[in-house]
């Protein structure tokens, strides 16, 4: 493929936020020295540090020069220091901010167990084996962004959240989901909760409508509590999921658990503007700044996003190879290490997996790669 020129705006956020961003983007960069291309990183304030700095957890020119990128890469937002503020005040509103302002709409969360790290799965290795998932998230509507009522005090308070759900709402993200499945399996599961909620109703209603338009696609329906189930008990009885805002906040989540760590799992929130990709890890500030922080969901979102905004399957394959090699190598961060590991830094293992791309030959002796 012919070399490309993209730009990437960085919002690193906050507690671990900017160390495991870092790792990410050093290869990034070594993946467009290695393949001709042209990366420029833009670094923004976002969530907290922004509130700190600007007064705003979104700043006008971070939102202003994502909008400009061909791609935006996030680390994680969020701490005890901006509890004490409002819901609307806090660094999460700048996380549902920046996803409307961009018309990010679906999230895509792939839950696969490495071989590599099968052993830190808590599911027998038989059920773990081979698992290989893709939940779908609506991302735009739902009771995230239902109407928020809070009335009285002490023993008379009160206070409600509203799901609403249109019909095209799930229809966009319906379609997505069908297309999805159809690159894979063919098999479609809609997680739903229709036998006690309108909006299921309405959104088993409008994700039924679609199975005529795609006969090559299995699709079946399961309600949300059953699903939750069968994900930890079954779930390489799944191909692709999609689901509703809040469904897929919890699912994806828990499914993380499958692989062992929210700090292995990538995501894509997609839309009208550009794709945004970030670990679906927290900003975990009692270890932020020790150098510890395990970095592999932002470096596999880095992959997700050479694939999905930029179309460099090869180069997000070959990063790719170069992760499962040095965890093949039995690199660990502490958080995921065993008796046998070798434990390094998040810096470190970063670096590693750089020079496991850089080298990918020569190193293979050093590491005992293939052997």
């Amino acid at each position: 493929m012919a070399s490309i020129t993209k730009r990437i705006a960085v919002i690193a956020g906050d507690g671990i936020g900017p160390e495991v961003t870092v790792a990410a983007t050093s290869l990034l960069q070594e993946c467009a020295a290695q393949f001709g291309h042209s990366f420029e990183f833009l670094d923004l304030p976002f969530g907290g540090n922004a509130i700190d700095r600007c007064g705003k957890p979104l700043p006008a020119e971070t939102l202003d020069a994502c909008r400009e990128a061909d791609a935006v890469l996030l680390g994680a937002v969020g701490g005890p220091k901006w509890d004490s503020l409002s819901l609307a005040k806090r660094p999460e509103s700048g996380l549902l901010g920046i996803r409307k302002q961009l018309g990010l709409y679906i999230n895509l969360r792939p839950i696969r167990v490495r071989p590599s790290l099968l052993d830190i799965s808590p599911l027998k290795p038989e059920r773990a084996r081979g698992v290989d998932i893709e939940i779908v998230r609506e991302l735009a509507g739902g009771i995230y962004f239902g109407e928020h009522r809070s009335e009285g005090k002490n023993g008379s308070a009160r206070a409600s959240d509203l799901e609403i759900y249109s019909s095209a709402e799930i229809d966009r993200v319906a379609r997505f989901g069908f297309e999805r499945a159809a690159r894979r399996s063919r098999h479609l599961t809609s997680i739903d909760k229709a036998n006690v909620l309108a909006s299921s109703v309405l959104w088993r209603k409008v994700v039924s409508g679609l199975a005529d338009v795609h006969p090559e696609t299995k699709l079946d329906h399961m309600y949300v509590d059953n699903a939750a189930l069968q994900l930890t008990i079954a779930p390489k009885q799944f191909d692709v999921i999609v689901t509703s805002n809040m469904f897929g906040d919890i699912l994806s989540d828990g499914a993380a658990g499958v692989a062992g760590s929210l700090g292995l799992i990538p995501s894509m929130s997609w839309g009208e503007g550009p794709s945004l990709y970030e670990p679906i890890h927290g900003s975990a500030p009692s270890i932020a700044g020790r150098d510890i922080a395990c970095p592999i969901g932002a470096i596999a979102s880095g992959a997700m996003l050479l694939r999905e905004s930029f179309g460099l399957a090869t180069e997000a394959e070959a990063l790719e190879s170069a992760l499962d090699r040095v965890l093949e190598a039995g690199y660990r961060t502490q958080d995921i290490a065993g008796p046998r590991s070798i434990v390094v830094g998040c810096s470190q293992f970063a670096a590693l997996t750089r020079d496991a791309l850089h080298e990918r030959l020569t190193h293979a002796e050093r590491y005992g790669w293939g052997v």
